[in-house]
């Protein structure tokens, strides 16, 4: 494997992390690789964010002392809006979180994964030879994601909604539940679903 040993992470005893992607966009829908471009929701993404609001209202009122994050890219931005609208909180109540930016897929970005096969076949190939340690021209390995994203979760000191994205739930899951590196990339990463991270332990609701 390339681009460097996995590394660990874990949470503070009793913290519970709610780990969500942000929802749907076009992009999304055509299978085009998006990484760090700001791409805003559609009108799926949209009744996703509300729906994870919904979701999370029943904890009320506990969820809203939790600390809210999201990644930078206006996708997730969106989504945690939506979120916190739901749960009748300041929608701007929440910190912007550089670490949970999404995978960079440097010069791949706005190509559709259909047509790579043709236009970056050596690009196609190394990647499927080393999902995990591949690094685009220009971007990131899951490697090097999982080294900022564990970064973060090891600064986490309270209870945390977090609005990420694919790539970040990934190798969040990972770091913190010991997945065999090769199998990362492949983790399923619905953006219907909020994930659940406590004790060593992960649940979708």
């Amino acid at each position: 494997m390339s681009g460097g040993a996995a590394t660990t992470a874990s949470l503070k005893p009793g913290l519970t992390l709610y780990l969500i992607r942000h929802g749907e966009t076009d992009w999304n829908r055509e299978a085009r690789y998006q990484g760090q471009r700001d791409i805003p929701l559609n009108d799926t993404g949209k009744a996703q964010g509300r729906r994870h609001g919904g979701v999370l209202k029943t904890l009320m009122p506990a969820i809203a002392e939790f600390d809210f994050v999201a990644s930078p890219l206006q996708r997730a931005i969106e989504t945690m809006r939506l979120i916190r609208e739901g749960l009748g909180l300041d929608p701007d109540g929440f910190r912007i979180v550089p670490d949970i930016a999404e995978l960079s897929y440097g010069q791949w970005e706005g190509e559709l994964a259909g047509e790579l096969p043709l236009k970056d076949p050596e690009g196609v190939a190394a990647k499927a030879a080393d999902p995990y340690g591949w690094r685009p021209n220009g971007g990131e390995s899951y490697h090097d994601l999982e080294v900022r994203v564990s970064k973060w979760l090891g600064t986490l000191d309270q209870n945390t909604v977090a609005v990420g994205h694919g790539g970040v739930s990934r190798v969040a899951r990972g770091a913190l539940l010991g997945i065999d590196r090769t199998l990362v990339p492949f983790l399923e990463v619905p953006q219907d679903k909020i994930l659940k991270l406590a004790d060593a332990k992960m649940r979708w609701l």
